[in-house]
């Protein structure tokens, strides 16, 4: 089984602009309101590759209801834990000549809550996946990524971390199976300007170094890299295509991977797989479906399980 968990889910509200002018009634010319959070981008990438996830976290309020009411109609299954407090964020997503977003602060997270998703993570047996995706919020202790990981370090879970700064660098060291920074976020780790390939390898060898068991690197226009436990390096282009939205891209990229990965076994399909699907959603307004990924594939899909 695949776990995700997203620590402050949204309902995001995404509208297209032609022109963003600030201080003016500005009228939209498209609008779609669609479920949140990292952790929720991957399960539903993976529910529309027919793979089977538990997408956990907080919810709250009404919109809490409508956030996971869209992830079932989506196909995902949820284990949310109900919040006495506060509502679920709205997130904007503008979509003008550049995107622009507005992010709400969410729900306050108790210790009780914080309890009851550690007893949630005990179902989580030796093969399974967990996904830690996306920011803490500032009512969240800054270590729960590492507690989690310290918590579930005898398990032989593949934990997979979606993360920036020493969110990522602090849980290093509990060999996480997969980390997914893009070449900018690679950058501001080492506090380097990194412009060549062989530059961007080194720098992903060193986060191998600190713990980390595979480094996808993802590089928009120019790809992605891929270091594997085995110590090899793939490398693969993206697709052609206009870029819509950017946002779940990366997620869907994680969804991709691995799908690939439990489907093949082999981290070159993997990684084809992932980039189609980062591909495909950042080519429309929204997370992409197995039709629109299935056509960016470079061998029939087949060869990847689907």
């Amino acid at each position: 089984m695949i776990y995700t968990v997203t620590f402050n889910p949204s309902l995001d509200y995404v509208v297209q602009i032609e022109n963003l002018t600030l201080g003016e009634v500005n009228r939209t010319s498209c609008e779609a309101i669609y479920p949140g959070g990292k952790g929720n981008n991957v399960s539903v990438v993976l529910a529309n590759l027919g793979m089977k996830s538990r997408a956990l976290g907080f919810i709250a309020g009404f919109t809490g209801d409508a956030l996971e009411k869209m992830l079932t109609d989506f196909g995902c299954t949820t284990d949310f834990i109900r919040l006495k407090e506060g509502m679920t964020r709205i997130n904007v997503k503008i979509n003008a000549s550049e995107e622009s977003e507005i992010n709400g602060q969410g729900p306050e997270i108790t210790a009780e809550a914080i309890r009851e998703l550690f007893e949630k993570l005990e179902q989580i047996q030796e093969g399974d996946i967990l996904v830690l995706a996306g920011s803490i919020p500032n009512t969240l202790p800054e270590d729960i990524y590492e507690r989690i990981m310290e918590r579930l370090a005898e398990r032989k879970i593949h934990i997979v971390v979606d993360a920036t700064k020493d969110l990522l660098l602090n849980v290093l060291k509990y060999h996480p199976f997969l980390i997914k920074p893009n070449n900018h976020e690679l950058e501001e780790l080492f506090g380097v300007t990194l412009k060549q390939e062989k530059d961007i390898i080194v720098y992903a060898r060193k986060l191998q170094e600190m713990g980390a068991v595979n480094v996808l690197i993802s590089m928009a226009g120019d790809g992605a890299l891929l270091l594997t436990e085995d110590g090899k390096v793939y490398r693969k282009m993206p697709p052609k295509g206009n870029v819509v939205n950017s946002v779940g891209a990366g997620d869907s990229m994680v969804a991709g991977f691995l799908t690939g990965y439990l489907n093949t076994n082999n981290y070159e399909k993997a990684l084809q797989l992932g980039i189609a699907a980062g591909s495909a959603s950042a080519f429309l307004s929204w997370l992409a479906g197995k039709d629109e990924i299935v056509k960016l594939l470079q061998q029939p899909p087949e060869e990847y399980g689907l």
